[in-house]
Formats: C-alpha cells, sequence, structure tokens
C-alpha cells in the first residue's frame, strides 16, 4: 500500500535562477518536492515518488499524459493506493480532462501544482502537494474518477478551469463547484458525478498525426483563417459567441467544413452551455446544428479539442463522435 507520485516538472518544481537569464527553472526532485511538505509522514502511507519528466507544461503533449496514465496504471494494479501527478498549471485542466477520459480505476488520480514557485513568500506547492496526497489516500474519493486538487479544493477533472493567470485560487469549475475540500487534514466530498465508461486505447502513433483545430470566433471573423483548413486537419472545435453563436457570413463557411470532417460547436464564455433550440437566426445555435455542427453542450472549447482529438484518433465513427459529445457534454 502507497501513494505513487509522479512528477512532471511546472512552478511547484522550480526553484533557483538560471545561468542565462532571469527567471526560476525546474530543478526540484520528487523526492526534493515531498521532503518539503510536513505532515506527509502522518498520511499512513509511503510515498512513491517517480520523476516522470521536468518540463514546463506547455511542452506537454498528448502521448506524454498517455504514458504518464499507463504508468499510473500499472502502479494502482501492484497496490497503490492512489496517485498524484505534479504539473505545470497552464495545461493542468487539459492534461487531467484526458487522463479521466481514460482512467478505468476506482482508485483516486489527482493532478496538482503550484502558482507561486518555492522561491517565493507564500508558495502554494507543499501544501497542494499535501492535499492531493490526502485525496489520493481517501477513501471517500474512490470512484470519482480524475480529481485537481488546489487551494485545499477538490474538483472534478470534467469541469475544472483554469480562471486566473496568477491567483493561488485559479482553479475552479463554474458550472458545478468542487467536489470537495480538505478540511483540518480531512477529505470532505460533497458530490459524487457520475462516472463514465473510459474511452477505448488510442494507438499513439495515429494520436501523433490526428490533428484537431480550435478556433475562437470574434468580432466581425469572416472565417478566413479556416481556407482549406479540411485538408489538414481532422477535425474543428469553434468556440462561439455565448450560447454557440457566430457571424452571419461565417455560417457557411462552417457549414461546408461540417461536410468533410467533424466540427464541434462550444462557447468561448467560460461557463455555461451551448444551447440546442432557442435562437433561430443565421449563425445561430439552430442554423449551425442544421449545417452539420455538432453541440458541445457544457464541454469547454478546450476539453471538447481533447475529447475530439482521442475520439477520431481511436476511429471513432460519426455516430461514435455523437453519442460521446452527448455522454460527455
Amino acid at each position: 500500500m502507497s501513494i505513487a507520485l509522479f512528477t512532471l516538472g511546472g512552478t511547484i518544481a522550480m526553484g533557483g535562477v538560471g545561468r542565462d537569464g532571469p527567471g526560476v527553472v525546474t530543478r526540484l526532485t520528487g523526492a526534493d518536492l515531498t521532503a518539503a511538505v510536513p505532515g506527509l509522514a502522518d498520511l499512513g502511507l509511503p510515498m512513491d515518488v517517480r520523476d516522470a519528466l521536468a518540463v514546463p507544461s506547455a511542452h506537454l503533449t498528448y502521448r506524454h499524459l498517455l504514458d504518464v496514465v499507463d504508468a499510473a496504471s500499472r502502479a494502482v494494479a501492484a497496490g497503490a493506493t492512489g496517485v498524484v501527478v505534479t504539473q505545470g498549471t497552464d495545461t493542468l485542466e487539459e492534461s487531467a480532462f484526458l487522463a479521466d477520459l481514460v482512467w478505468p480505476h476506482a482508485a483516486p488520480l489527482v493532478f496538482t501544482g503550484a502558482m507561486r514557485n518555492p522561491t517565493l513568500a507564500g508558495a502554494d506547492g507543499p501544501a497542494n502537494l499535501l492535499a492531493a496526497a490526502r485525496v489520493a489516500a481517501a477513501p471517500a474519493a474512490r470512484d470519482l474518477g480524475v480529481l485537481v486538487t488546489l487551494n485545499d479544493e477538490v474538483h472534478a477533472a470534467r469541469w475544472v478551469r483554469k480562471t486566473h493567470s496568477t491567483s493561488t485560487a485559479t482553479f475552479a469549475s463554474p458550472n458545478a463547484g468542487p467536489v470537495g475540500h480538505v478540511i483540518e487534514g480531512e477529505v470532505r466530498v460533497l458530490a459524487r458525478p457520475e462516472r463514465r465508461e473510459p474511452l477505448p486505447p488510442v494507438d499513439p502513433a495515429r494520436l501523433d498525426v490526428t490533428r484537431v483545430a480550435l478556433h475562437t470566433v470574434t468580432l466581425d471573423d469572416d472565417g478566413g483563417l479556416l481556407d482549406g483548413l479540411a485538408d489538414t486537419h481532422h477535425g474543428l472545435v469553434v468556440a462561439g459567441f455565448g450560447v454557440g453563436h457566430v457571424p452571419g457570413v461565417l455560417a457557411p463557411v462552417l457549414g461546408a467544413l461540417a461536410e468533410r470532417i467533424p466540427v464541434v460547436l462550444t462557447s468561448r464564455s467560460g461557463a455555461g452551455s451551448v444551447l440546442r433550440h432557442t435562437y433561430g437566426a443565421v449563425g445561430s445555435e439552430t442554423d449551425l446544428q442544421r449545417r452539420g455542427l455538432w453541440n458541445g453542450g457544457l464541454l469547454d472549447p478546450y476539453k471538447a479539442k481533447v475529447l475530439l482529438r482521442l475520439l477520431l484518433a481511436g476511429g471513432a465513427d460519426r455516430a461514435a463522435i455523437a453519442a460521446a459529445l452527448a455522454r460527455h457534454g
């Protein structure tokens, strides 16, 4: 019985200034991280520390993350009670959601990181790592899928978002709120979202060559950036205005793309769902669905892109993609 810890770099592991200029760099190992956290020894479970990568989270790839999930699965199969992954916060919401789509175990897989590096007063990494370890060890956290724990809050990977560039309270779930909290060292789970069946395994080589674009719609957008996209990409996620609207001139452009590749409609708003049948003007959600776009529901654009790429890499046909969007959105 243990808690497996996989470290991937990021702010939580940065300390000291590089030789080539200002700015902190990744220097701390997993052993360094755990040594700086008072209270880990009181969990009653040893930490099995594994330094997987040491890169900014902007450098992570789908293949990196699937490799970590595979290693985490092997750790659980070998007897680990739960797993913690530390990484940079820039892409943490996407990493955690990707992992959630494929994680098959009841054991918790918990992502965490830090907003203040260890050279700053009030560095939050040690507290976040301790809270994540407590969640990974907690019986109450079992069968919740992949979780994100920072600032003593526990969020479901499917809902969490980074909402502020610097605040230690940046991670939030605007549509649902946290599923739990860590209070006086105790993990309190307040909501239990329904687990989804994991997606089928994906061939890494096929994943590497599967390209999905994300286009954020802006005022007076004529779609010029989308010219030729169906020749270079296998799918497209559109981050539309509000409840899923685009300029009228853009609607036929997206409709033509939807005839060739899957196009998923989401909202750029940061919270709330794309609607289905409220507005009927050209460029409205009703019009776009009539032109062949799929409704992303509550999926934000970044999560929709992760889901669509995994589905396409796994060989999902249009019916399977539609069903997955209905299930996850």
